[in-house]
Parts: C-alpha cells; sequence; structure tokens
C-alpha cells in the first residue's frame, strides 16, 4: 500500500453534472496537470481557454455508437489501473501507447432524475444508464492507491486545497474518495435495479419494484440502542426530504441519543401538522401534551398542563421560533431534547444555563410524501407514508346533531393529534388543547378509559369536550365510554359492520359525530 501522497500530472475530467468542472480543470492545469475529456466536458473546457486533449486523439480510437463507447479503451483503463510499482505494469501500459492517469473526475448520466419525471419513457431511461463512467469510477477506486477518483463536485476544493499545501493527495484522502466512488456506483446500479424490476412486460411502471435497493449514509455512531446492551447508528438518506428530523442542526447538548432520536422525530412530526404555533410533548414516541395558541409560550404550558407528570424528561418540539419567556418556562422543567425552527438570542442564553439540554433547530417545511420502512424478522415492509390531508367539506356528519363552530376546531385538532398516537388511540380535546389521551391499547374501551384517568389526574374537566378515534369503533361501549367522561362531539373513521348502532349510541346522547373515511392505525 502506497501511503506516501500522489502527484497528478494527468487528470480525466468527464462529468453530466459540470458545475466547478472548469474551476476544477483550470486549477489543475495551473499545477502542470494534462487534462483529458470527452464530449461536452471537453467542449466546455475548452471554451474557457483550458488545454484539453480529447480522448478520442489520446487513444486513437475514433467515438462510436453514437457516443456509446468512447472511454471503454485499454489506454484509458490501463492508465487508470496500472499499478505504479510494478514494472510489468508500467511496461504493458507504455507497449499499449498509454499514459498513467492519475485522477478521475466523473459523474454518471442523470438516470434517477430521468426516470423520476412521468413522462419519462422507456427508451429515454435506458439512454440514459451510463456505461463507460461507472468503469472509470470502479477502475479508479479500486486503483486508490494511485489514483484520485472524484465523484461529488464538493470534493473538488477540498482535494485543490491538499493539492496546493503539499503537492499531492494523501492517502487517507484517496481512500475517503475512493469508498465514496463505490457507493455512488452502487447507489447508480441499484436506482437502475429499482426502476427495471418495477415495470411490467408493457413497460408500465408498478409502484413497487421487484428488488428494492436503498442507500443512507451513517452520521454518526450511537452510544447504544433502545437499551445500554444494543449498538447502534443514525443514518441519513442520500437525498432526505426537506424539513426532517435527519437534517437538524444541533445548537447546544449532550450527544442524541437512540430514543431521544425516535421520540424527537414523533415531536417534530406532529408539531409540524398543526397550526402555528404549537407545542407537542412527547414520552416513549407518543404523545402526552399537545397544545396549539396564541403564543408558543402559551402552547407550552397548555401541552405540559395536559400530564405533567409523562412530560418529565420528555421530548418537547415547537413549530415556531422560541422567544425568551417559552425558553425560561421549558428550562424550569426537565426535558431531554427542544425542537424549534429558530431561537431567540435570549432563548439561547437561557439555555446555555442547561448545558446538557439538546437543542435542535430545524425548518419548518411542508410535509413531503416519503417511503416509511420497518424491519421484520428475515425481510423488510415498506409503505408510502400516512400523510393524508383532511378536507373539512369531505368529512360526512352521521348523527342529528351537527358539531358546532368551536367544536369542529378541535375535531380537527385532536383528529391531527391521534395520528401520531400509537393505536388504539383515544384524544379528548378541548379549547385547541389535549386534555387526555390513551394510546396503545389492545382494547378502544380501554384507551378511552385511560385517557379519561390521565385527564382526571390532571385535574382537567372532560364536560363538553371532543373526542378522536383514530379507527372506528367496533362496538357502541368504547364509544359510550368517550361521552360518558363529558365528550359532546367524537371524530372517527367510521366503516365498522356496527356503525349504525355506533351512531344510535351518539345520537341517544345528542353528540354529534363526523366519519373521515380514513384511518390513521400506528404500530
Amino acid at each position: 500500500m502506497n501511503s506516501q501522497p500522489i502527484t497528478i500530472r494527468r487528470a480525466l475530467i468527464s462529468v453530466s453534472d459540470k458545475s466547478g468542472a472548469t474551476a476544477l480543470a483550470q486549477a489543475l492545469a495551473a499545477h502542470g496537470v494534462d487534462i483529458l475529456s470527452t464530449g461536452g466536458t471537453a467542449t466546455a473546457l475548452a471554451a474557457a481557454g483550458i488545454a484539453v486533449t480529447e480522448i478520442a486523439r489520446y487513444t486513437g480510437a475514433a467515438e462510436m455508437l453514437d457516443g456509446r463507447v468512447k472511454t471503454l479503451h485499454p489506454s484509458v483503463h490501463g492508465g487508470i489501473l496500472a499499478r505504479r510499482d510494478l514494472p510489468e505494469h508500467m511496461d504493458a501500459l507504455a507497449a499499449a501507447g498509454g499514459l498513467p492517469i492519475d485522477l478521475v473526475a466523473v459523474n454518471l448520466y442523470p438516470f434517477a432524475a430521468t426516470v423520476a419525471r412521468p413522462e419519462c419513457t422507456f427508451a429515454e431511461a435506458i439512454e440514459n444508464i451510463d456505461v463507460g463512467g461507472p468503469a472509470m469510477i470502479r477502475a479508479a477506486a479500486k486503483n486508490h492507491d494511485s489514483v484520485v477518483v472524484i465523484t461529488d463536485p464538493a470534493d473538488y476544493e477540498p482535494v485543490l486545497a491538499e493539492l496546493s499545501q503539499s503537492g499531492g493527495v494523501s492517502a487517507s484522502t484517496r481512500f475517503r474518495l475512493a469508498c465514496k466512488a463505490f457507493a455512488h456506483t452502487a447507489a447508480y446500479d441499484g436506482a437502475i435495479a429499482n426502476y427495471l424490476s418495477s415495470l411490467n412486460d408493457d413497460h408500465s411502471r408498478d409502484a413497487w419494484p421487484g428488488t428494492l435497493t436503498v442507500q443512507f449514509d451513517k452520521v454518526q455512531t450511537l452510544r447504544y440502542g433502545e437499551n445500554p446492551h444494543q449498538s447502534a447508528a443514525l443514518y441519513r438518506e442520500q437525498k432526505p426530504a426537506i424539513g426532517t428530523l435527519a437534517c437538524a442542526t444541533q445548537l447546544q447538548g449532550k450527544e442524541l441519543s437512540y430514543n431521544n432520536l425516535a421520540d424527537a422525530d414523533a415531536a417534530w412530526e406532529c408539531a409540524r401538522a398543526l397550526p402555528v404555533p404549537a407545542c407537542v410533548i412527547i414520552k416513549h414516541a407518543n404523545p402526552c401534551g399537545v397544545a396549539t395558541s396564541a403564543s408558543t409560550l402559551e402552547a407550552y404550558r397548555l401541552a405540559f398542563s395536559t400530564d405533567p407528570d409523562s412530560a418529565f424528561g420528555g421530548i418537547i418540539a415547537f413549530n415556531a421560533a422560541l422567544d425568551e419567556a417559552s425558553a425560561s418556562a421549558v428550562a424550569s422543567q426537565f426535558v431531554e431534547v427542544v425542537i424549534a425552527p429558530d431561537y431567540s438570542p435570549e432563548a439561547l442564553r437561557v439555555f446555555e444555563g442547561k448545558p446538557n439540554v439538546r437543542l435542535l433547530r430545524l425548518d419548518l417545511h411542508p410535509i413531503q410524501p416519503q417511503i416509511d420502512y420497518k424491519r421484520i424478522g428475515g425481510g423488510l415492509l415498506a409503505q408510502t407514508a400516512d400523510v393524508h390531508p383532511l378536507d373539512r367539506a369531505r368529512l360526512k356528519v352521521v348523527t342529528a346533531r351537527s358539531p358546532q363552530a368551536s367544536e369542529w376546531d378541535d375535531l380537527m385538532f385532536a383528529w391531527t393529534v391521534a395520528q401520531f398516537v400509537k393505536s388504539n388511540a383515544i384524544v379528548f380535546v378541548g379549547g385547541g388543547r389535549t386534555l387526555g389521551i390513551g394510546a396503545g391499547q389492545m382494547s378502544r374501551v380501554d384507551s378511552a378509559r385511560i385517557a379519561a384517568i390521565k385527564a382526571a389526574a390532571a385535574g382537567l374537566d372532560l364536560q363538553g369536550s371532543v373526542a378522536a378515534s383514530d379507527a372506528f369503533f367496533p362496538f357502541p361501549d368504547g364509544l359510550e365510554v368517550v361521552l360518558e367522561k363529558g365528550a359532546r362531539a367524537v371524530i372517527q373513521p367510521g366503516g365498522s359492520i356496527r356503525d349504525q348502532s355506533v351512531i344510535a349510541a351518539a345520537d341517544a346522547r345528542d353528540a354529534a359525530m363526523v366519519f373521515t373515511g380514513v384511518r390513521h392505525f400506528r404500530h
């Protein structure tokens, strides 16, 4: 293994994404590097006044098959793959008329972007399968002992800086870039496999590929998993949806744990689904208090008062910037993680006095569809995300009494919160805040009773409240508990074979009930 920095004498630049390529070539040329290039890249570099040798001139073989074959040549791959420490390799390269190529800057045809377009044809997809590019990248990565491979324009500047400082590129940098290159070609081939295996015989596209390939990059190794005897790590999608937890910036506090991250994700997803400003407090992946109000301070106070015992050591998410007063209220309690789109300077100073509190800043952004994955023994479950905006105009009032205006607002709020509560979920709401939450029970009746018990323990009155159920009531008994405890309006999916008896139970108590036609199981 060559542990010494290598000098760059010859570089091959052939890129689909040309951002930064001209600056890279200019800087390399200033270091006395000879530039080889192909097609459009060569044209762009020449137009910038950079001396460049076309690959066809270097190999002595003209491009053929409409450019499908241009870099697939012994002089190219021999120049990349030849081991500099083996005289027989160098002699064979010289005999073939080739020269060592010390740097390969290549990125690939935009296959994933092409097939993401709804109007993309099968023929377009096939033409965007790069062949020569992956071959050069793999060759350079394999021979990273002697060759620098760059697949990401973001790496141009660090490589150039190292070249300027030491006159060469270090072994550690070459190895890092080689690892990145193999990950790049793996993701590229995975995208092709995903696309092709999703096609039927007539080339129509199925929603789910026959072979599913996904790729995530490690962000950090965690101290442990859910329990100390489990090891764990945090991985991030290569292109995570904007506004998701993996994009958060930690401003202060201890290292985030596995459980912190799982709970923080639940808190943030609920918070960004609610009207602004809102506060969500999560404990063990379930909301224990949620509220929306005129200020973040009042939203926090209302959310906290739903279940102060459970809120101890919880995860708190806000969907609006925190000011000093809100920060002071939060900091007066024991909290593990706080998430918000921003913090005032005064709020940050308040949290400085609580150095162990983990502060996360995360842009508030509309929820985008994603794929959810869940590991099972020997396999993987995949599904589209549970994103289903509720259109009030499409809701169906099924009882003799319709909800009043104030009840409608609370019903919509309760339904949003119920989506983030583990099934079976019952959520009592009043005045834009949760009053009692029953979660994760085997019986919906028990969830209703627990929600009422939690409200009573917090000294909250359920009389005149509304309630949401994440799935239908299979029997009237669960609804009857909800109404006995004081709810006057209920929102639920409907769809039970006993819907009529459930509706009759609501009418018997002059309660309003709304069907959504959609459920929100959360397991």
